[in-house]
């Protein structure tokens, strides 16, 4: 089968899909830079033939395929994916450790390698592996060991090794980041544990530490998007984060009950990130280059490249820690303070708390700025409109986690739970000349999937076959399959799944009152419904009660900011 615009021949299977992780890699190129020219086109009411041509000569076109592929642009969403000449089959995935093997690497590579003792890599797995061993966890190689520890900031690793002495020459490489001359142009991101223990919403009990993902426009210095999770950061942290900053804010500010002015949001043309795994995804990637996002990673050994979110989240913490319940940056500073005792604020508190700090700061003079971050935005957006997203979760799937599968009589079948919709039946009829499907799931909510049209490229919402069930998260069916096989159970049926997530459940609600991880556990649970119903990652607070606090203080180091 020809493809009439230009990419040779193609396998007829291959064009049985079409959408944003199905192309091949040479195709969606093509997409992007397809994208890259037209959307310049598509910005004036008219494009004549002189622009045309242009346009052709650098795509390699004929004028007629430029006015065509600009009538598809504009016919649909202005997205990368209008773009795509041919279609693919799936893509290949990759496997990852276990999130708790990966968090003790990530602990004792923080605490014993990185530090003036100048262990080494051998005597930092032996502790690795004493330590999953007593955890019960799979003991992963020296050789993983060793590919986590390159991917350590060097100048940080260096300096808490040898000295700044040593680090000196690695600083000094690379010369200055680019600089930024517009509102998102560049937006950083970054991830950290917050120096605070939350307590649950029904027993006001500690349940740990959350933690925050936060964009920062580097040339206005606002913040316009955050996240707050009791998970640990992951590509959904980075999604979710994403689609804070995209989203007015109005609505999300109403849900929280936070009379604040937050009017920073719109697509930036480019997030600039660490090189952690969460940022080095596909979906990622390809969910930027649908939006028209470039995403730029931070050349090792460069840590001032992605410097100021760095200071931001540093200028955040030290805010913290004037709350109650703070954990101070290091045990050393914490002292004999009781940080679990002390404890008062949940998520959603602690959420309200961050949106009102951050209002108060973009009303703060800036001392690099020489103003504050609302006017330099203010004065931006006057210029270029930024471009904002009305369909919160159609942008948020287009960054969900992507899982493939084939399509039965009775509908898609992951992890032992069926999924049905009658809009399946065109595709029911047919499925024999379908390749498999290109499915997103949000891990907070197992209760739907979306199903990526094999014809047209857009989403279709899938729910359970089977509606009476609950919603459940990702954590506990894996948590449910996990004690089923402990059980003996050679074959999981839906059935004995969910009856067993019950189970669990009744089971953590009754600890609760006594056990942290319990208390940990029943508040993500909570959170299932309402991320179906509210902004990404959000939790609608309980009433607040006598004596609780919730009171932002200005932000008054500006200087870090």
């Amino acid at each position: 089968m020809h493809d009439s615009e230009g990419l040779g021949m193609v396998d007829e299977p291959a064009l049985l899909e079409r959408g944003v992780l199905t192309a091949p890699a040479e195709v969606w190129d093509l997409a992007v830079r397809r994208a890259e020219v037209i959307g310049r086109l598509a910005t004036g009411a008219t494009v004549g033939h002189v622009a045309a041509d242009a346009a052709a000569v650098e795509l390699g076109v004929s004028r007629r395929q430029v006015y065509a592929m600009l009538a598809r642009w504009r016919a649909g969403s202005g997205l990368a994916s209008d773009l795509v000449p041919g279609r693919s089959s799936a893509g290949r995935g990759r496997e990852l450790l276990p999130e708790p093997v990966e968090t003790v690497m990530r602990e004792v590579l923080r605490s014993k390698y990185v530090s003036r003792q100048r262990r080494s890599l051998a005597a930092v797995h032996r502790e690795v592996a004493r330590r999953c061993r007593v955890q019960g966890l799979r003991v992963p190689s020296r050789g993983t060991l060793a590919r986590r520890a390159a991917r350590l900031d060097p100048v940080a690793t260096t300096t808490a090794r040898q000295g700044p002495d040593a680090a000196r020459a690695l600083q000094a490489a690379g010369g200055e980041p680019p600089p930024v001359t517009a509102i998102l142009q560049q937006v950083q991101m970054d991830h950290t544990p917050v120096d605070l223990i939350v307590v649950d919403d029904r027993h006001r009990l500690p349940i740990g530490r959350p933690y925050l993902t936060a964009a920062i426009d580097v040339f206005s210095r606002c913040v316009v998007g955050m996240v707050v999770t009791l998970e640990a950061p992951s590509t959904l942290s980075v999604g979710l984060c994403l689609t804070h900053a995209v989203l007015d804010k109005r609505d999300w500010l109403e849900r929280l009950g936070v009379a604040a002015v937050w009017p920073m949001s719109g697509k930036p043309l480019e997030i600039y990130v660490d090189n952690a795994a969460e940022f080095r995804g596909e979906a990622l990637r390809r969910g930027c280059e649908q939006h028209g996002i470039k995403v730029k990673w931070r050349p090792p050994g460069l840590p001032h490249f992605g410097g100021i979110v760095e200071r931001v989240i540093g200028t955040m913490m030290q805010l913290v820690h004037e709350l109650p319940g703070t954990t101070f940056s290091n045990p050393r500073q914490r002292g004999e303070y009781d940080s679990d005792g002390k404890a008062v604020l949940t998520v959603g508190e602690l959420e309200r708390w961050l949106a009102l700090a951050v209002a108060s700061y973009h009303g703060q003079v800036h001392s690099t700025l020489g103003q504050t971050p609302a006017a330099v935005w203010a004065a931006g957006t006057a210029k270029t409109r930024p471009i904002t997203v009305t369909g919160e979760t159609a942008f948020l799937v287009d960054f969900l986690p992507v899982i493939r599968r084939t399509l039965t009589r009775t509908g898609f079948v992951i992890d032992h739970v069926r999924y049905f919709s009658d809009a399946l039946k065109p595709w029911i009829a047919r499925r024999d000349r379908l390749d498999r499907f290109v499915l997103r799931r949000d891990p907070r909510d197992l209760s739907r999937i979306w199903v990526l049209d094999p014809d047209g490229g857009v989403y279709l919402e899938v729910p359970y076959r089977t509606l009476a069930h609950p919603p459940v998260t990702l954590w506990e069916q894996q948590a449910a399959v996990a004690r089923l096989r402990e059980q003996g159970r050679a074959q999981v049926d839906e059935t004995a799944l969910f009856r067993m997530v019950e189970q669990m459940r009744t089971i953590t609600d009754t600890a609760a009152a006594t056990t942290r991880r319990a208390r940990r556990d029943v508040q993500r649970r909570a959170a299932v419904p309402v991320a179906r119903a509210s902004a990404p990652g959000s939790v609608v607070p309980p009433p607040e009660p006598a004596g609780s606090v919730a009171v932002a203080e200005p932000f008054a180091v500006i200087e870090e900011w």
